[in-house]
């Protein structure tokens, strides 16, 4: 139980849920997003249109398809525009959304991207903080999701993210 670390490819994570970092059409781009579009096969771009799009901060499940995950949850992170315009809280807000869907959809185990570290460059650091915050609060009262995984996409993302994680460890300590 808990929350783990680990540096992969997400789209081959088997687990009952994983998030996409999408962008508010739903309906695929490039990294993270267009590596879970492409893997899970045309049927997930089919379902997304029947969504709507999806607010920044906000979140949507659709199936899995043909990725070993049951479930995409999907969730448009903040564009960085210096700091003052919300990112945090923004951020923050996919973070729970994504957690709140998982549970309502009976999902013990989630594996997350770093969501809006690429070309929304929000900055590494700052962002797997707010991460580790929000992950780490959720799991202390869900009933449902049991175990998060941050899969990190290189050792400088995975790097950010154990040094959040040893950090939040050390404050309750």
């Amino acid at each position: 139980m808990g929350l783990h670390v680990a540096k992969g490819d997400i789209t081959a994570f088997e687990t009952d849920a994983i998030v996409n970092a999408a962008n508010t059409s739903l309906l695929g781009g490039g990294g993270v997003d267009g590596a879970i579009h492409h893997a899970a096969g045309p049927e997930l771009l089919a379902e997304c249109r029947t969504l709507n799009g999806c607010e920044t901060g906000q979140a949507k499940i659709t199936e899995g398809y043909r990725l070993p995950a049951k479930h995409v949850i999907h969730t448009p992170g903040p564009v960085w525009r210096g700091g003052n315009s919300g990112e945090d809280g923004l951020l923050a807000s996919c973070y729970r959304n994504c957690l709140r869907l998982a549970e309502e959809n009976g999902c013990r185990t989630v594996a997350f991207p770093s969501i809006s570290t690429g070309v929304y460059r929000f900055p590494l650091d700052r962002a797997a903080a707010i991460a580790v915050r929000e992950i780490a609060a959720f799991l202390k009262t869900s009933k449902v999701v049991r175990e998060v995984t941050m899969v990190c996409f290189d050792i400088v993302t995975e790097a950010a993210y154990k040094a959040a994680l040893e950090k939040a460890h050390a404050k309750t300590e």
